[in-house]
This record gives C-alpha cells, sequence and structure tokens, in this order.
C-alpha cells in the first residue's frame, strides 16, 4: 500500500532481547502475548496472538520485595525458539484449510501489475496535464499570470522565486485533492463510485453537460464570489500572493480542467490508496510546467501562438471526446445492473457517429456557437481528419462482432453483443470439429451453470460463475480449476480476454485442461436468503454475487484487484502462484502449463 517503505524484518529466527532490573528477592514468571503475523513475497496469514511465560530469578540484593508487574524479560534462545515454533504451529492451523505452501511462492505478478500500473496512471495523467494545457480556459492565462510575476523588475531573483512558488502551489493543491479522496474516501467507497449505478449514471450525467458546454450551449463558471476572494489574496503579492494566484488559476480554470480531474480520481477508484495521489500529482506536474519555464524564460511569450478561433476549435474537439467517454460510465451501470441499455453494438453505434461528426468538423462541415470563420483548411486539421475517419473504419466492423483489440478495455464486452459473426463462425468450426457434421457438439460441462442466463464466458468458452459448481464438476472430471476474478467495469479484464485469451493456445489449454470459472465481484444480483454468507473477513452479511466473491478473493487470497487468476486442483488448494493482469500471452501459457502439470504430479 505504501511502495518504498523501509521495513525491519526477520527471516528464519527472530531474538529479542530487553534488558531489565530485578527489585524483588522472590523468584517470579512473566507472562506475555507476542502479536505476529508471518509473511512471504507472496502473501502473510492473518495477525495471531501466541500466549508465553518464563522464569525470573530473584535479586538477593534487592532491597525489598516489590511487587512485579508483568514486564519484558531478557528471552534467551530457547524461549525465542519456543515462541517461534508456537507461532508457525498457530500459523500453520490458521492456514491448514487453505493448504497454501506460502514458501514455495514467488512474489506475485499482481505486484509487478500494481507497480506498472502506477507508473501507466502516472504518466496517463501527466499527458492528461498537458493537454489541459491547451483549452481555452488555461491557454490564454499561460502570458498573464507569467507576466503577474515580472512586475518587480527590480528583482528578478525575486520574481522567479515567486514564480517556483507559484508551480509548486499547483501541484500542492491538486495533489491535496487526490489525498483528500484517497484518505477520506477510502477502498469502500471507491468500489461503490467503480459499480454502482448512483454514481455512474452521475458521472455519465456530469459528463454530458460539460459536453453541451463545450459544444457552446452554454458556458460553466464557478460563483463569483469564489473566485473574486482568492484573486483577491492573489494581488497581496509575495509568496503568499503566488499561492493565491496559483489557488485563482485552479478555480478559474474549472470548466476545462474539472472533466479531465474527474476522470482521474474515477479511474483511480479501484481501492488502491496512491492512485489518486499519483495521478494528480502527473497531473498537475504537467499542469504547472509552462508557468514554471515561461516564468524563468519570459522571452519564450514571444514565440507563444496568439489565441483565437484554434482555441475554440480544441475545446469543440473535447466536447466531442467528453460525449464518447461518458458512455462508459453509463455502460458500466449497465452491465453491473443487466439493464441490456447500452449494449456493445449500441455503443459502437454511438462511438462511430460521435467521431464522424468529429471529423465533419475538422474538416469545417459543421460549425458551433464562437467558431472562427476557416478560409481554408490547415495541415494539422486535415491530419486529425484523416485519424478520426480511419477510427471510425477500424470500429465498423465491431458491429458484426470484430474483436477491435485496441478497444477492447473501452467497449462492453463481445458477450453482450446481439449479433457477433465471430461467434457464429466458432460455433460452426467446434461443431465440424467435433465430428457433428455441423450439429451442436455436447456441453463438456457437468450441470447447467449458474447465472448463465445473463453472465457469459468470451470466446465460446464453457464454464461456471459459481464457485462451488466449479469445484463439484471439477472433483467429477479429475480436472483443475482456472478461477478469474473480473468485473464488468474492469478494463484490464476485457484487454486480458481480447489480447491474451484469444490466443489459440491459451483457448486450447483452458477448453481442454480446466473447469473455468469466472466470479464477478461487481455483479449486483442479489441472491436469495438461503445463499447470504457472513464474511469472515468484515463480519458483514454479503448479501449479492459481486459481494461474496469479492469477500473470497480478499479472506483467501488477501487480494482486491482484478483481473486475478487462480489455479487450484479438486480440494481447492493452489497448484502454483497466482497471475494479475499481464498481457504477455507466452506468460500466460506457462502460467496455464505449470497449473496442468503440478496437478498431474499431484494425482501421480
Amino acid at each position: 500500500m505504501f511502495p518504498n517503505m523501509l521495513l525491519k524484518y526477520f527471516a528464519d529466527k527472530a531474538i529479542f532481547k530487553q534488558k531489565v532490573k530485578v527489585l524483588s528477592r522472590n523468584n517470579f514468571v512473566v507472562k506475555g502475548v507476542v502479536n505476529f503475523m508471518s509473511c512471504d513475497d507472496h502473501q502473510c496469514v492473518p495477525p495471531t496472538d501466541v500466549d508465553f511465560e518464563f522464569s525470573v530469578k530473584g535479586n538477593p540484593g534487592a532491597i525489598e520485595p516489590v511487587a512485579i508487574k508483568p514486564v519484558p524479560g531478557s528471552v534467551n534462545a530457547t524461549t525465542a525458539d519456543s515462541v517461534k515454533s508456537a507461532a508457525l504451529d498457530v500459523a500453520r492451523a490458521d492456514s491448514g484449510a487453505k493448504k497454501i505452501e506460502q514458501d514455495k511462492l514467488s512474489k506475485t505478478d499482481a505486484d509487478k501489475a500494481a507497480d506498472q500500473s502506477l507508473l501507466w496512471f502516472f504518466l496517463i495523467s501527466f499527458v492528461a496535464g498537458l493537454a489541459a494545457i491547451i483549452t481555452p480556459c488555461v491557454f490564454p492565462m499561460i502570458p498573464m499570470t507569467v507576466t503577474f510575476f515580472m512586475h518587480d523588475t527590480t528583482s528578478k531573483r525575486k520574481a522567479r522565486l515567486e514564480a517556483l512558488v507559484y508551480g509548486l502551489s499547483i501541484i500542492v493543491i491538486y495533489t491535496v485533492i487526490g489525498t483528500l479522496v484517497a484518505v477520506t474516501l477510502g477502498a469502500n467507497f471507491a468500489n461503490f463510485l467503480s459499480t454502482h449505478w448512483i454514481p455512474n449514471v452521475f458521472f455519465f450525467l456530469i459528463f454530458m453537460v460539460f459536453a453541451a458546454s463545450f459544444l457552446g450551449m452554454f458556458e460553466i463558471t464557478l460563483p463569483s464570489w469564489i473566485v473574486n476572494k482568492a484573486d483577491k489574496q492573489a494581488d497581496k503579492g509575495g509568496y503568499s500572493g503566488a499561492f493565491f494566484m496559483a489557488f485563482t488559476l485552479v478555480l478559474v480554470s474549472f470548466s476545462c480542467t474539472g472533466p479531465i480531474v474527474g476522470a482521474i480520481l474515477v479511474k483511480s477508484a479501484g481501492g488502491a490508496l496512491v492512485m489518486p495521489i499519483i495521478g494528480m500529482l502527473g497531473f498537475s506536474l504537467a499542469f504547472a510546467l509552462p508557468f514554471g519555464l515561461f516564468a524563468f524564460f519570459p522571452s519564450w511569450l514571444s514565440g507563444l501562438p496568439k489565441s483565437g478561433g484554434w482555441l475554440n476549435s480544441v475545446k469543440v474537439v473535447l466536447g466531442f471526446l467528453e460525449l464518447a467517454l461518458g458512455l462508459k460510465f453509463l455502460s458500466i451501470a449497465d452491465q453491473t445492473y443487466h439493464w441490456h441499455i447500452l449494449d456493445r453494438e449500441v455503443y459502437l453505434a454511438f462511438w462511430i457517429v460521435i467521431f464522424f461528426l468529429m471529423g465533419m468538423y475538422l474538416l469545417g462541415k459543421l460549425k458551433f456557437n464562437h467558431d472562427s470563420d476557416q478560409p481554408y483548411i490547415s495541415v494539422p486539421r486535415i491530419t486529425l481528419a484523416i485519424i478520426v475517419f480511419s477510427f471510425v473504419v477500424y470500429m465498423i466492423p465491431g458491429m458484426w462482432g470484430a474483436p477491435l483489440k485496441a478497444l477492447s478495455g473501452y467497449l462492453p464486452p463481445a458477450t453482450y453483443q446481439d449479433f457477433d459473426m465471430n461467434a457464429i463462425v466458432q460455433k460452426e468450426v467446434g461443431a465440424i470439429n467435433a465430428g457433428g457434421g455441423g450439429s451442436q457438439p455436447g456441453s463438456s460441462l457437468c450441470d447447467k451453470p449458474a447465472y448463465a442466463d445473463f453472465l457469459k464466458l468470451p470466446h465460446g468458452l464453457e464454464g461456471y460463475f459459481n464457485y462451488r459448481q466449479a469445484l463439484a464438476c471439477a472433483k467429477k472430471q479429475n480436472k483443475p480449476v482456472f478461477i478469474d476474478f473480473t468485473g464488468h467495469g474492469c478494463v484490464n479484464c476485457r484487454e486480458m480476454e481480447a489480447n491474451v485469451w484469444s490466443d489459440p493456445k491459451v483457448l486450447k489449454l483452458m477448453r481442454e485442461n480446466f473447469i473455468v470459472t469466472a466470479l464477478y465481484v461487481d455483479d449486483k444480483t442479489e441472491l436469495p436468503e438461503k445463499e447470504w454468507i457472513t464474511s469472515k473477513y468484515d463480519k458483514k452479511v454479503k448479501k449479492t454475487i459481486g459481494k461474496i466473491y469479492a469477500d473470497l478473493q480478499i479472506s483467501r487470497f488477501n487480494v482486491n484487484s482484478q483481473p486475478y487468476y487462480v489455479l487450484l486442483d479438486t480440494s481447492g488448494n493452489l497448484l502454483t502462484s497466482p497471475k494479475a493482469y499481464d498481457l504477455n500471452i507466452d506468460a500466460f501459457v506457462k502460467f496455464l502449463e505449470t497449473g496442468v502439470e503440478n496437478f498431474n504430479k499431484q494425482q501421480k
């Protein structure tokens, strides 16, 4: 949770010594409790208490006997070994039901994926900060604000220091926002934001409002008293004035940066504490960069392009992007609650039309309020138009089931498509390969999967969506279980399915060697009361499919991120180290092959 912390740890044996002054002539016994948890590079067992006691000889030279409260004694090696032995016994008992050989498991791919995810999220946020600079609310303020710091011609050094404070203040203000979101709201609220229909529909409406504003329907501004109050403080000058100048910029630029900042905070709402902080740090660093550089090198200001109609064109293009990206929030709510309002082909139809209209705008065929007359089309505009129309052409085959791997993380899954030519072809090929002469082959499953009427597996795979049902079938067929902890709103899950699961070798291994099981941790379907469970992790009653399997993932594997892939034997024991998001096909094949190999060894 807090990377790069310097921690002290012990391996094999730990001996703790403490000098004590014995004030009693009598012998006595020290009793206490050791609270510990055992960890390897993969995971930790829950904290456990172990009682201990040892004898201490009295001090003949003590003046008088006194009542001695139990205090930490000088623990010899034997006592330490006994404590360690007792601790290990408790640890084994606690993890015995799981039977996870933790000392043999290497560091999980989840940790590596988390580090990579943070790096990519920082870079994406940094690019978003650069994009925010060229919005109409921000770009014209660069020469205005930099000139503000150049007013004191008697001390260029002081002006530059104030400009540095100004740039750092922008970073601090935005980063504090991210920190407050991370600390005050937390992972549970983040999960609520990510999957519940209320926040997702709200975000969808917000994006639509901003899109309408960007397209020129109306202007979004904060109440004037807020901006005026910050501006009044900025007029005082000095370092405090530089801070309030930065605060004024944040407020004034809200109508343009609000959607970008909001998207970063919503994107970070996956349960990780540091992601909002990392995201806002990357955004604010890029956002503050030009102000700091132009303040230090004011001669660069003469090279800036003048404000004009091109800035409104940027705003309109951002409006089209807001329309397209806002649909993602509605899509998540649609999937988690199974409304089927925005199935894949409907979603694609909206995107195709939106980006087609964007291309027409870039060619000058559409004109919005505040647009300047375009006597000719510039080379940058025609270049962007070519890119946009090429993107539209790329999306069109998706209406008939083309996988569109480049967009797999942003589109509803192919299982949400009514007409999928690719699935039809796969089914026919499977029938022919099964020797049915075109008839449908029989199912390889033991019984009808629960929830199969609204949950599907990609690429024509057969499998289960219920853990107990899958484990029962695994025992019956003597096959290992492939568990996919996934979610309707999981972008990385869709990318893995489109780019890794689609590989013929991966599909063959999954079809022939495993009982495939997809456990949706964000599905909102409420189960009958007899299927409710009380969590051993947080003692709360879990009533929905998503909460039950999210609890299973956390309590069993100490992980709450998706995708997360686990291979189990017929008794539910791990066959190999679980795997997280990784687009390396060879690594995923190796992961599956290792599971099969270990399962076969176990059978022998």
